[in-house]
C-alpha cells in the first residue's frame, strides 16, 4: 500500500492527524458530518486514495464512543429500512474504486454533498411550520413509513453506502438524511452511532481486499485512536449546550464545507 509509517511522519504530519482524530470524536458525539474536516486533513497528510484506509478504523472507534453514549436514543425501524441499500451502495463504491482515481471521486462526491445540502435547506425552510409537529421529543420521526418515505430511505441509503466506500463521507449523506425525515437532536445522533458502527465496520473487509488496510496502517491507527477519547469527551460535552436549531444549522454547515472541501482539494 502507498502509505507512510507511523515514522516517516514529520511533527506537523502527526499533529495534524492528532487532531483529525480529535475531531472524528467531538463529530461522532456532538456535530454529525463535521468530520468531512477530518477526511480532508488525512487525504492531504497521507495519499489519498491510502488515507481512506487508515482513517476507517479510527472512525469506528468514534462510532464506538457514540454508541455508548447515545445507545438509548436509536430508532431501531429506520436503520432496518436503510441497511439493505447501504449494502447494495457499498458493493457499487467497492466497484467504483477499482478503476476511480482520486479527482473523480473527490469530485463526485463533493457536487452530490453540496446537492443535498441544498435540497435539505429548502425543505427545512418549506417544512418550517410544521417542523415540531412531524417529531416527538424522542426524536423518532413521523411518518417516515409511508412509500414515499421508502423511496427516500432507499436512495439516501444507497448514496450513503456509496459515498462511505469510496472516501468515508457518508456522514453528511446520512445527516441530510435524518434532518429531512424530522429526528431531534438525541434520536439524529443515536440512530446515527449504530448506523455507521454497522456500516464501518462492515467495510473492513472490502477496504482489506483493495489493500487499504495494512499492518502499517493499523499502527498509525492504534496511535491514533487515542486522540478519539478526549474529541467525543468534549462532544458529549458540547451538544448538551446546543439547541435544535443550531444544532440542525451545524450539520448543514459541515456538509457545505465538507463538499467544498472534495471540491477544491
Amino acid at each position: 500500500m502507498d502509505t507512510m509509517t507511523l515514522w516517516h511522519l514529520t511533527g506537523w504530519q502527526f499533529a495534524a492527524l492528532a487532531f483529525a482524530a480529535l475531531l472524528v470524536g467531538f463529530s461522532k458525539t456532538a456535530v454529525s458530518g463535521a468530520n468531512t474536516v477530518s477526511l480532508a486533513i488525512f487525504a492531504a497528510v497521507l495519499p489519498a486514495r491510502a488515507s481512506t484506509g487508515i482513517l476507517l478504523p479510527v472512525l469506528i472507534a468514534g462510532d464506538v464512543l457514540a454508541v455508548l453514549t447515545y445507545r438509548r436514543h436509536a430508532h431501531w425501524p429506520t436503520l432496518w429500512r436503510l441497511f439493505p441499500a447501504v449494502a447494495v451502495g457499498v458493493v457499487v463504491g467497492t466497484l467504483f474504486l477499482v478503476w476511480a482515481d482520486d479527482a473523480i471521486v473527490r469530485t463526485s462526491i463533493g457536487v452530490i454533498l453540496l446537492f443535498m445540502a441544498g435540497v435539505t435547506e429548502w425543505r427545512r425552510r418549506r417544512d418550517a411550520a410544521n417542523a415540531a409537529a412531524d417529531s416527538d421529543a424522542a426524536g423518532r420521526p413521523d411518518g417516515s413509513a409511508s412509500r414515499a418515505g421508502r423511496v427516500k430511505a432507499r436512495s439516501y441509503g444507497v448514496l450513503g453506502g456509496f459515498t462511505t466506500m469510496v472516501a468515508n463521507a457518508g456522514g453528511p449523506v446520512m445527516s441530510m438524511y435524518l434532518l429531512s425525515a424530522g429526528f431531534r437532536k438525541l434520536g439524529f445522533l443515536g440512530t446515527s452511532a449504530f448506523f455507521f458502527l454497522i456500516v464501518n465496520v462492515s467495510k473492513l473487509p472490502f477496504s482489506a481486499g483493495l489493500g487499504l488496510i495494512d499492518g502499517r496502517s493499523l499502527l498509525l491507527d492504534a496511535v491514533l485512536v487515542v486522540f478519539v477519547v478526549p474529541g467525543a469527551l468534549l462532544g458529549k460535552w458540547a451538544v448538551t449546550r446546543i439547541n435544535q436549531r443550531l444544532f440542525e444549522r451545524l450539520v448543514i454547515a459541515a456538509t457545505i464545507v465538507g463538499g467544498l472541501q472534495l471540491l477544491l482539494a
